[in-house]
This record gives structure tokens, C-alpha cells and sequence, in this order.
């Protein structure tokens, strides 16, 4: 008999929380750590969107400072990778000055590159890859007495960055996301011993 009523007596105590209720806390934790994930995934997409506009504005220190400004976010908030970031903009500006550069060596080259650059300009509205390689196509049909040298054109992976973000971070989503773990811990641990204190009390009453 004492065994039986103290059975009875630790399912009274899981009984106090419904298991309903346990259910409604961890929806609306849920839904708390999806808001701050999004919110962590927000603040990283500005600070990109930041480094794009630097690089279109082509301030080499701005470019720096909002690249650092990402890069510390990141590192410092779940759920915001950066994903592939492409200096497209400074790879022009880059690639442009390069092959001005050996254009412009000599007046036979300053010919060459104002006649490529008469045929690629009216085709392209600015300063892309594209338009980068039809001035070199056009530049290729203009040998002069002191052959052209080949440009040097920057190291693509020189302007191209990626950051990721950590498993986990102590900030509200990580935190959040720690309470959703333990309310599905304690909704299982409470679901199977509900279970085990039943059985026990059947083969009690079997054994009577």
C-alpha cells in the first residue's frame, strides 16, 4: 500500500503542469527564437547591403571599415552567414586601371585603347567584366611596332569574401533557442515518466 501511494503521489506532482501547458510555453518560445534568428539574419543583410554600396561608391576605406563592421557581426550572431560577397565594382575600377596602365605605355598603345574603348563604350553602359573584355578583344586587333604587353589583371579571390556565422551565440536568439531545448527536454522527460510511474503502478495492482 505504501508503495501505491507513492506512485499516486509523484503523479499527482507531474500532474500539477499539464503537458498543454508545457506545449503553449514552448510555441511561444519558439516563436521568440525564430523573431531574434530573423532579426540576427536583418542585421547582418543591412551590414552586406552597406558593403555593396561602399563598393559601388569605390572608397577603398569605407569599403574596409563596413567589411571589418560585417565580418565582426557575423562572427558574433547565429543564423547571419554573409554568404559569397563579390567586390565586383573594385575589381572593375581595379581591372580598368590595369590595363590603362599598359595601354598608355606608349602612343602607339593610347591609340589602340581610345579606338577599343570607342567601339566597347557605346555597347556597354559602364565599367563591367563584360565590357572589360571586349577592350581587350579590340585591343588584340591593334599589333603596334612595340607589341602591347599582356595586362595584368587582379587575382579574383583578392575581392571575394565570405563569413560564418557560430552554432550557437550568447545573444537573445542563442539564449532563446537554449529555453526551446530545455522545454522539449522537459516535456519528454515528463512524458516518459508519466509512463514509467503508470506501469509500475499496474504491475502493483497486478501483484495484489
Amino acid at each position: 500500500m505504501a508503495d501505491k501511494r507513492s506512485i499516486r503521489r509523484d503523479i499527482k506532482k507531474l500532474q500539477r503542469v499539464k503537458t498543454w501547458q508545457l506545449l503553449i510555453l514552448l510555441i511561444l518560445a519558439g516563436f521568440l527564437s525564430a523573431t531574434f534568428l530573423r532579426l540576427n539574419n536583418t542585421g547582418m543583410v543591412q551590414r552586406r547591403n552597406a558593403v555593396a554600396a561602399a563598393d559601388k561608391v569605390g572608397d577603398t576605406q569605407q569599403i574596409t571599415e563596413r567589411l571589418a563592421e560585417l565580418q565582426r557581426y557575423t562572427t558574433a550572431h547565429m543564423n547571419a552567414s554573409s554568404s559569397v560577397i563579390y567586390l565586383q565594382h573594385q575589381y572593375d575600377r581595379d581591372a580598368q586601371a590595369a590595363i590603362k596602365a599598359v595601354s598608355n605605355t606608349s602612343s602607339e598603345g593610347a591609340t589602340a585603347n581610345a579606338r577599343a574603348e570607342a567601339v566597347c563604350h557605346p555597347q556597354y553602359s559602364g565599367w563591367s567584366t563584360a565590357y572589360m573584355q571586349c577592350v581587350l578583344a579590340e585591343l588584340a586587333k591593334y599589333p603596334t611596332s612595340d607589341k602591347l604587353a599582356e595586362p595584368k589583371l587582379p587575382n579574383t579571390e583578392l575581392y571575394r569574401y565570405e563569413f560564418v556565422s557560430p552554432l550557437w551565440s550568447p545573444d537573445f536568439a542563442g539564449f532563446s533557442l537554449l529555453l526551446v531545448g530545455f522545454l522539449v527536454f522537459i516535456i519528454i522527460v515528463r512524458l516518459i515518466s508519466m509512463g514509467i510511474l503508470r506501469i509500475l503502478l499496474r504491475r502493483h495492482y497486478r501483484l495484489i
